[in-house]
């Protein structure tokens, strides 16, 4: 994993995902949510999206060789939803994150949407740190069958610096 670090400190960009990519976006994925299942009680849903059809429509993107993080996102009318970000816990804390929260924004003003949404487990207490840094509000707390989210949006047009 060493290797992977030091490839992402390189400055590796952020990517569009391909067929080749799903492996490693499967294991990513699974590395970086499996420790919440015993937190959380049940199998974060991004463990069992189906990575290829995401891959195929062109919703996942990826930084590092070998892949250190990546993002799923998808258009919706008036806003980019977040569906998923996932850094290898070997690459936590060295600025994958915070570079892949830069590629969502400007993905979604190139997409010419001014707002992203997403949500996280009210129990992921690490990200519902994290996102305010990077100008995310709460907008709502919700049960979704198994799941207690807590939903938060951004609107660039009110940007503030991480």
């Amino acid at each position: 994993m060493a290797e992977r670090i030091a490839d992402d400190r390189a400055g590796e960009g952020v990517r569009p995902a391909v067929a080749a990519d799903v492996p490693a976006v499967r294991a990513l994925t699974d590395a970086a949510y499996r420790p919440y299942i015993a937190r959380i009680g049940v199998v974060p849903q991004p463990m069992e999206a189906d990575h290829a059809a995401d891959v195929a429509a062109g919703r996942v993107f990826v930084t590092g060789k070998p892949v250190a993080g990546l993002v799923v996102v998808e258009a919706r009318g008036d806003h980019l939803f977040l569906d998923s970000l996932a850094v290898h816990p070997d690459a936590q804390g060295q600025g994958v994150g915070r570079r892949l929260l830069a590629f969502v924004d400007a993905h979604a003003r190139a997409l010419g949407r001014n707002e992203i949404r997403l949500y996280t487990n009210a129990m992921m207490w690490e990200n519902r740190r994290i996102y305010p840094k990077y100008g995310y509000e709460v907008v709502d707390r919700r049960a979704d069958g198994p799941y207690d989210r807590v939903h938060y949006r951004k609107r660039l047009d009110s940007d503030r610096p991480a």
